[in-house]
């Protein structure tokens, strides 16, 4: 019995190490960005949110990862885009990769395993919306996280003044 803690510990322990070395981190998918209006569809598995989802009605997770586009802004696709940059640089454990005047990658790192989570924020001009899909590099299920990571970045930059 002694022995087999011993070794579920040390087990635990070399994934911890592990993981602040980041080996947990995955690697970025070389598929992000916008291609013919659209973002990466959602992950086969249920770990990714897009407000996009429902473009793919064959995609397995086609309503499971829908969530809600963002309004813009004062009617502003530039200034929104720019107003959520400011959201995300403000959040621990969020670094902006790519910044452009209608599209923003960034990543998304946990504080303790550092698992890295994708996200891309992108202004769609046919809709006048932002749309948005958060995914994770690794695992099968995120147990909500991405969802709640987006709802959060939501609340925070709605909650900006005007």
């Amino acid at each position: 019995m002694k022995t087999a803690l011993a070794i579920a510990l040390a087990v635990l322990v070399l994934l911890f190490i592990g993981a602040r070395f980041g080996l947990l981190g995955g690697t970025a998918p070389n598929d992000l960005g916008v291609r013919n209006g659209r973002l990466k569809p959602p992950s086969l598995t249920p770990n990714s949110v897009s407000s996009q989802s429902r473009l793919y009605p064959e995609h397995p997770q086609h309503e499971a990862a829908w969530i809600a586009p963002f309004p813009l802004r004062n009617g502003n696709g530039p200034a929104s885009i720019a107003a959520l940059a400011g959201v995300l640089r403000s959040m621990p454990g969020v670094t902006l990769v790519e910044a452009r005047n209608d599209y923003l990658r960034a990543e998304a790192r946990t504080r303790w395993l550092r698992f890295v989570d994708d996200l891309e924020f992108w202004f769609d001009p046919s809709s006048g919306m932002i749309e948005v899909r958060s995914a994770s590099r690794l695992g099968q299920a995120d147990f909500g996280v991405n969802r709640q990571r987006v709802e959060t970045i939501r609340k925070a930059w709605l909650a900006l003044p005007q």
